[in-house]
């Protein structure tokens, strides 16, 4: 695929279909765009009338092109595509772009149409980018048929959803001076290619540093992220996923035709697979840039040093908001700052200068070597007016604050912590921050915007130091050979025309090594008094079997603390009395005891097949608070023990998980091997659509499952997880 994309989105040659001499039309803008970039190729202009355009003679006919055209760039309506696409095929074409609407995004005769093109195309051979896509440029080709101005070739390669939202890059480029791009493309619908193969592109593009994308919906998102997993370690990949509320999902459909699927799962998804996700639009070109130019940094340890106590103050805040740390200062290092600054300087992170730098500039670079070389600090950040120090104070320092760029040069050369640059004075860009960008360190106007590219840097480095250095807690535990008496069961289940009831689903989780309570399955009345004294010796929790009764509690369908015969008969006949007046034709098959489990900290674990994703687990705080605290994590299936430990310690209540106000932490280590249990599980078996392990009551020594359902072969709905959205 990636010499295809190659052909198309590098191409030697381009057809432009529907050129026009009209200057308001696409078709002209288009080969004036390619002329004004001083595109080197081969420029075919395709015209009924057969008129000069631009100084190009034109082409009547597609028949009359040279055979093996490498990009054709349809400008015509929707309707005239499928044949257009036929013809392009005839002459060898290697690919279009797609500019019209009216397709699947449009109406349900548009996706008929669009299905017909798609069936054309992959007869003639003829890769699809689009259709409703704004288009494509190549600037280290000179491809620009955009015919966008101020556009610089650089290293950040785009693919966006909107192309007003390439706009905005393009236009915040051109205004910050120094980002330059690849490539972009406008997927559009993709009916054809799609973001895996513009990943895969961009991966192997030797022009292209940073892989960025703007997405509104999935198409194959599982192809995406096993994509990714392959790619980020070496190359940083930066997504935005619009969509993150119902309003925006709802435009994201009607804007693209795609599935916007559920966001806190598509960012969990997306961050498993080293994905660096933004969560604001205007963060999305700093980031990228941010990973292009900066180190990974080896943790989330950030030493401020700063020339302003409000401003260090300010960083403070929003490291600890972003989930960074303010780094210890080692004694040694402390001692060395205090010997070169005002006894007034506070040299305890954060660390003002207090004034020492107004006169001497310099010193902001020799502390930045004292923390460098501090092996508690995993970044740097320079936060305050360096820069403007000749402005505000004279003149006579422009020299001094030259000399310290090119020592912060010097230090992040020879360093391998990044030195992220925080200056109030980078809106006048003046000289001394302009050397520090033009030799790839960039300086940002907002400390919210450079405490984002901090965490973006520590994120990224985690993940590489995971996949490189923790290869075993990295790796994928392989599958499991299916067991035949889990098999069995599920087979049975099935014959009958239903999921596995609350028994046989705990039942198949011990045929995988999973721990789970005693239970045993009450037919009727006759059955108690042969009970075991160890089920009657203790309280029981008595729950309603039935396929047709789903929630058990709303139905009246459990009862708990019983204890003894007496009491175990009474709640028998009281849990039928009120499913039959909750639904009277309900197919009870009895009532299923199991020991009251001891208090601990609930949790829920649930699995669903996502038709975007693929299968897909989720863990957070279970029982009844899921629905309303929705303080729950994705991950896709299948799971390394890294990703189980990253999912467990993510969700706001993981304080709880090790223990408040003088409780037993519980045991993660038990819930990290119940995950990758799970996760092999719906490895092994296809056929479960769903799973729903809630609450599993977590101990200081195990759990408890207390509750467990298994949907199998369902139409895909994504239950467990549409609740939390």
């Amino acid at each position: 695929m990636n010499r295809v994309l190659d052909r198309i989105l590098a191409p030697d040659s381009i057809a432009i279909i529907g050129a026009s001499s009209d200057p308001t039309k696409r078709g002209y803008k288009a080969i004036q765009g390619l002329l004004n970039g001083d595109y080197q190729g081969h420029i075919y202009a395709i015209n009924p009338k057969g008129t000069d355009i631009l100084g190009l003679a034109s082409y009547a006919n597609i028949s009359e092109l040279p055979v093996g055209v490498d990009l054709a760039l349809i400008c015509t309506p929707a309707a005239t595509i499928p044949d257009i696409i036929r013809q392009c095929g005839d002459q060898g074409v290697k690919g279009a772009v797609i500019l019209a609407s009216g397709f699947a995004e449009a109406s349900p005769a548009g996706a008929q149409l669009e299905q017909q093109l798609l069936e054309i195309a992959h007869r003639a051979g003829v890769r699809i980018i689009g259709p409703n896509t704004s288009g494509m440029f190549n600037l280290h080709k000179n491809v620009n048929p955009l015919g966008l101005d101020n556009l610089k070739a650089g290293d950040i390669g785009v693919i966006s959803q909107s192309g007003n939202m390439l706009l905005a890059l393009a236009l915040e480029a051109a205004d910050n001076g120094n980002i330059g791009f690849s490539t972009y493309v406008g997927p559009g619908n993709q009916s054809d290619v799609g973001f895996s193969d513009y990943l895969q592109y961009l991966a192997a593009d030797s022009h292209t540093r940073v892989a960025t994308f703007y997405v509104e919906g999935f198409k194959n998102g599982r192809q995406f992220i096993d994509q990714a997993r392959s790619i980020t370690p070496d190359k940083p990949v930066v997504v935005y996923k619009s969509g993150s509320t119902e309003a925006g999902q709802r435009a994201a459909a009607s804007h693209t035709g795609s599935l916007a699927g559920i966001y806190q799962m598509t960012r969990d998804l997306l961050q498993q697979a080293g994905v660096t996700v933004v969560t604001q639009s205007d963060e999305i070109l700093p980031v990228a840039e941010g990973l292009a130019l900066l180190k990974p940094a080896r943790g989330p340890r950030v030493a401020i040093l700063a020339d302003g106590g409000g401003q260090a103050t300010i960083a403070s805040d929003r490291i600890a908001e972003a989930g960074l740390q303010l780094a210890t200062i080692s004694q040694y290092s402390q001692q060395a700052l205090r010997a070169i600054l005002f006894p007034q300087a506070s040299v305890i992170n954060p660390i003002d200068v207090a004034g020492s730098s107004d006169a001497d500039p310099q010193l902001l670079a020799r502390c930045a070597d004292i923390l460098a070389a501090d092996e508690q600090v995993d970044m740097i950040f320079l936060v305050g007016m360096f820069g403007g120090y000749a402005s505000r104070f004279a003149q006579q320092l422009h020299q001094q604050e030259m000399d310290t760029s090119q020592q912060l040069l010097n230090l992040s050369e020879r360093c391998d912590k990044p030195l992220v640059i925080y200056s109030l004075y980078q809106p006048s860009k003046p000289a001394a921050l302009q050397m520090l960008r033009k030799a790839g360190i960039p300086v940002y106007g907002s400390i919210e915007t450079a405490v984002t590219i901090m965490a973006a840097l520590a994120q990224r480095g985690c993940y590489i130091r995971q996949q490189r250095v923790s290869e075993l807690c990295a790796t994928i535990p392989p599958r499991v050979a299916a067991s035949h008496a889990a098999q069995k069961l599920l087979n049975e289940a099935k014959e009958e025309h239903r999921d596995p009831y609350e028994h046989e689903a705990k039942q198949l989780l011990s045929h995988y090594d999973i721990s789970i309570p005693t239970q045993q399955l009450v037919r009727n009345l006759k059955a108690i008094p042969t009970l075991g004294s160890e089920l009657l010796s203790q309280p029981l929790a008595m729950k309603v079997v039935s396929r047709d009764i789903i929630h058990k509690s709303d139905a009246g369908g459990v009862k708990l603390n019983l204890r003894g015969q007496q009491a175990l008969a009474a709640g028998y006949e009281r849990i039928l009395e009120n499913c039959q007046r909750y639904q009277a034709d309900a197919d009870i098959e009895g009532v299923l005891l199991t020991p009251m489990a001891k208090p601990g900290v609930e949790v829920i674990i649930g699995v669903s097949r996502d038709p975007i994703f693929g299968p897909v687990l989720m863990f957070g705080l279970g029982g009844i608070f899921v629905e309303i605290l929705k303080d729950v994590t994705f991950r896709s299936i299948p799971l390394s023990r890294l990703d189980a430990r990253a999912m467990i310690n993510q969700i706001k209540a993981s304080k709880i998980l090790d223990g408040a106000r003088g409780q037993q932490p519980v045991d993660k280590e038990a819930l990290v091997d119940l995950l990758l249990k799970v996760s092999q599980i719906i490895e092994t078996h296809p056929e479960i659509s769903e799973m729903d392990l809630n609450p599993v009551i977590s101990y200081p020594d195990g759990y408890n499952i207390v509750d467990a359902r298994i949907i199998t072969d369902t139409p895909i709905t994504s239950q467990l997880t549409g609740n939390i959205a």
